[in-house]
């Protein structure tokens, strides 16, 4: 239970760094200027090709090393590289939602004198991010399970805990691990129910 207060915080955090970059870097892609496509493309495929655990142990070994550059804690380290990897993965979500709206909306936007921005805002991004809301629920749970990770840098919680007991108690290691499964999957169960509340409401009003 002590695990609990560190792995809950660390997802919420990572959940908001995971978001926020995916609708900066899908909405990034799809803009009409090639650097930032360019530099968005760069990010999304170097956090997509490569392992979350070495971007992990870069932000919080590597960087303070290499560049003099301090996350402030371990916690913050934690936080964005799960939030950015997922980030990387959830921007093509954000991307391919907007691309899947139906070209006539835009069209009967322009026709009503909308700028660029007042038809993503009003017209083409409501109709997107129901879409998204599925995906978007499953990579919640997805982060729940990668923040065990952070354990290797040293934060203390449920899979950490989990490490101390079997180290102390041998004989209970099975036992330990047992524990620390449920310990996820109940973390997880209310994640799970949002997913599917979620894929309810973004069924709502659309034609089959």
């Amino acid at each position: 239970m002590r695990g609990v207060n560190i792995t809950v915080t660390i997802l919420i955090a990572s959940a908001f760094f995971g978001f926020l970059m995916a609708f900066v870097a899908g909405l990034c892609r799809l803009s009409n200027n090639a650097i930032i496509r360019g530099f968005t493309g760069i990010y999304v495929e170097f956090f997509r090709g490569t392992s979350l655990i070495v971007q992990l142990f870069w932000l919080y070994y590597a960087l303070p090393i290499l560049f003099d550059i301090h996350l402030g804690n371990d916690f913050w380290a934690g936080a964005l590289a799960i939030g950015l990897n997922y980030g990387a993965y959830m921007s093509e979500i954000v991307r391919g939602s907007i691309l899947s709206v139906a070209k006539g909306q835009t069209e009967a936007a322009t026709a009503l004198n909308m700028s660029r921005f007042q038809r993503m805002r009003l017209v083409i991004l409501p109709q997107a991010v129901r879409m998204m809301l599925p995906e978007f629920g499953n990579y919640l749970i997805q982060m729940l399970k990668a923040t065990s990770l952070v354990s290797l840098i040293g934060l203390t919680d449920v899979l950490y805990y989990g490490d101390n007991f079997r180290d102390n108690h041998l004989s209970l290691a099975p036992t330990a691990y047992i524990a620390v499964l449920i310990f996820y999957f109940i973390l997880a169960l209310p994640l799970i129910w949002f997913t599917r509340k979620m894929e309810n409401a973004s069924k709502k009003g659309v034609a089959s």
